[in-house]
């Protein structure tokens, strides 16, 4: 600067450097201060700046500078003077500044509040960030002077913003999923590179699983697994151990006085002549191989609950962990922490809700022995997506017949599986009144719709108000002595029938209204079904499609139930193989495979009786040869007294025709039917009552009786088992 002289104003050409006294309207101004005041002034505002000025010539060298700048420097200004940006700074930023000082000196064009980041003498341990403002000097005749520049350390601002973005990067992307191991993943990501070159995420034993975690500290030796770990380098040279191992961290470690204490630890320097280290060679040597420097370790915690720990490892960033970067690791650890504990309380409903599922619906609803030759499988949806209300069932009923349901409740969760039972319930106390599936249907259609209208009104105070069952439902019966099906649907897809000699096709019957709309009557279909077929009842999630759009892939079911296979199970799978491809994960699904078994003709006796009271003893003693001719001599007694007291019944309150039929199956069946529709009851009978005895022997002798009602009449039956070695 030239003494004597006053900085003017800006202009778009650069700074001028005016004399004179002249005011901002052009008129005179306040009188001129002596040249050698102007240039203390000048040289007192120069100097006493808390920011870094810089003057260059035209040459771009380093006239002048302050002593704000000689301490972000560390250098006196002799040492300085007359060097470039591009020396101060040997690297890509000095390079940035020197082509910004000397676009600024050719256009004239100020350049304001340009970031550079770099290190210094007075702290090369550490980056450091400057706010640089140029602009050019010109003097009053228009002369270009040089290129000044005002330099502000921004440090401390700049790890304040970063702080912030990576707070905002964690909340957008730690959570955005209900699974452990992804949480943990996700923590990884956020971390490196921002914060460290290496961040491994270690949980307690239990914990992805949904295992419920002990509250406080956890002391004494820790045993975590692996759930996740990111490096800045493919091959992670200090990881330690692998995804999803089991680990043990000594007590001596830093890593078990986290989880003792539940306070963080910061190592900025690692002693490689640690104690700890020695503990685990093997951790040790892969540590410090990969030039590990510096570490912090962070206990997640989520409310009380203790998860597992965070380690966080620098190696290429050269600066140790600082007390900054520990907050800003509890902070992201904080967050994660949250969001694991949540996918846990999810994974642990969902794995108590998948257990009920699989206990309620699928064990013990498929009689042992069996009737029928039966194959299922159960296809939960993902975990993110609940378990849903998908059920079947195989229930027994009188006359060697068989009642196959297959149902689809909606909503998710634990409640949609309690519906899901409370409507399995419901279905099998109606089935033991031996009701026809339309008739079923629709007396389980009204019981439905009273739940939908009467919501659950026990609950807990924190428990949201839930709706009644609804949902799908398909009732099947077989007949295994005529081979007959006759079939229902409320609102379910139709069952598929496998004939013995190939090909598959469903079944064309009326599909019923949904359960719960109590609309309109249900119609059943009757199917023939030969000896050997396969009956196949399902739900739409095992053929929802997600793409291209929206829609049932039936087909593919159909492609699938027809390939061969030896045997049912692997029939089943390859029908469930062929739907994979296209089915929609986010619904649970329900395949069930049935073989039909006929009864063979010499299992099966049947009599047509009279009107005449003599017949009582015709009947007891065609049951009598009958059963001697299929080896259950034992079992005469008992069965002439049952078909006895039933013949009797039926010639004294019944009409005509009368039958009597046995059944040779798991169990000895005897039957006798009539035309007429009244029922029987049993009572208890006086001391000196004459009758009303004879079906209170019948249901001490026989395992179960009841009536079956028919188109013309009803049936009696009386079931008893067969004696261990008979029944084949």
């Amino acid at each position: 600067m030239t003494p004597g002289r006053r900085c003017g104003s800006p202009s778009a050409a650069g700074w001028r450097l005016d004399t004179g006294t002249m005011d901002e309207h052009g008129g005179p101004g306040t009188p001129d201060l002596h040249d050698a005041a102007i240039t203390e002034v000048l040289d007192s505002v120069f100097q006493g700046t808390p920011n870094g000025l810089a003057v260059y010539d035209t040459e771009l060298r380093l006239v002048r500078v302050n002593a704000a700048l000689e301490r972000i420097l560390d250098a006196p200004a002799a040492q300085v003077l007359g060097r470039r940006a591009e020396e101060l700074f040997a690297n890509v930023e000095g390079e940035r500044m020197a082509a910004r000082l000397k676009a600024v000196l050719h256009t004239g064009t100020p350049v304001l509040t340009t970031e550079h980041r770099g290190r210094t003498a007075a702290d090369p341990e550490h980056d450091h960030v400057w706010a640089i403002t140029s602009f050019r000097l010109v003097a009053a005749d228009g002369r270009v002077l040089g290129v000044a520049s005002a330099v502000v350390d921004v440090t401390e601002r700049d790890h304040a913003r970063e702080r912030l973005l990576a707070l905002k990067e964690a909340a957008d992307r730690i959570g955005s999923t209900l699974d452990v191991n992804r949480t943990a993943e996700e923590l990884t990501e956020v971390a490196v590179p921002r914060l460290a070159d290496f961040v491994a995420v270690d949980l307690l034993e239990g914990v992805a699983r949904g295992a419920p975690e002990p509250r406080g500290p956890v002391p004494g030796t820790a045993v975590l697994r692996r759930a996740a770990h990111r490096s800045v380098t493919d091959d992670a040279p200090e990881a330690t151990v692998p995804v999803g191992t089991v680990t043990r961290y000594h007590p001596s470690t830093p890593y078990a006085r986290c989880l003792a204490s539940g306070v963080p630890l910061l190592v900025p320097v690692l002693d490689r002549a640690a104690d700890w280290l020695a503990q685990d060679p093997l951790r040790a040597a892969k540590i410090l191989a990969a030039g590990t420097h510096s570490l912090i370790t962070v206990p997640i915690r989520a409310r009380t609950v203790t998860l597992g720990l965070a380690h966080f490892y620098r190696w290429r960033l050269p600066g140790p962990f600082d007390q900054e970067d520990l907050a800003l690791a509890q902070d992201l650890v904080a967050r994660a922490a949250v969001s694991i504990d949540n996918a846990r309380r999810y994974t642990e409903e969902h794995r108590a809700a998948l257990t009920l599922q699989r206990s309620l619906l699928l064990r013990g609803n498929v009689p042992d022995p069996s009737p029928l030759e039966i194959a299922h499988r159960y296809l939960p949806a993902e975990a993110h997506a609940g378990v849903g209300g998908d059920w079947f069932d195989v229930i027994p009923l009188s006359g060697a017949r068989v009642a196959l349901v297959v149902g689809d409740v909606t909503g998710r969760g634990i409640h949609a599986v309690a519906r899901a039972g409370r409507l399995r319930t419901a279905i099998r106390t109606l089935a033991t009144m031996d009701l026809p599936p339309d008739e079923l249907l629709w007396r389980l259609d009204a019981l439905v719709h009273r739940q939908i209208d009467t919501p659950t009104a026990i609950r807990t105070p924190d428990e949201p108000e839930t709706p009644g069952i609804s949902g799908t439902c398909l009732f099947l019966l077989y007949d295994r002595v005529t081979g007959r099906a006759s079939v229902a649907s409320a609102g379910h897809p139709p069952p598929v029938v496998v004939p013995p000699g190939g090909g598959a096709h469903p079944v064309d019957l009326v599909p019923g209204p949904p359960l719960g709309l109590a609309m309109l009557p249900f119609e059943a279909t009757d199917i023939d079904l030969a000896d050997g077929s396969v009956l196949a009842l399902w739900t739409d999630g095992l053929v929802k499609e997600r793409e291209p759009e929206p829609g049932l892939d039936v087909p593919r079911l159909l492609a699938g139930l027809a390939s061969r296979a030896e045997t049912l199970d692997e029939l089943c799978q390859t029908a469930v193989d062929a739907t994979l491809k296209t089915r929609d994960p986010g619904d649970d699904a329900v395949l069930v495979l049935v073989r039909t078994r006929i009864l063979p003709p010499d299992r099966v006796a049947t009599w047509d009786l009279s009107a005449d009271p003599a017949e009582v003893r015709r009947a007891r003693a065609e049951t009598s040869r009958q059963l001697s001719s299929w080896g259950l001599d034992e079992a005469v007694p008992a069965t002439e007294l049952i078909v006895s007291e039933l013949v009797t019944n039926a010639i004294r309150h019944g009409r005509e025709p009368f039958l009597l039929r046995l059944i040779r199956d798991g169990s000895l069946i005897c039957e006798v039917s009539d035309s007429s529709s009244t029922s029987p009851h049993l009572r208890h009978a006086g001391d000196t009552d004459e009758g009303g005895r004879g079906l209170f022997l019948v249901g001490q002798l026989a395992d179960n009786w009841g009536t079956r009602y028919v188109p013309r009449g009803k049936t009696i039956w009386a079931e008893q088992s067969i004696p261990d070695g008979t029944a084949e």
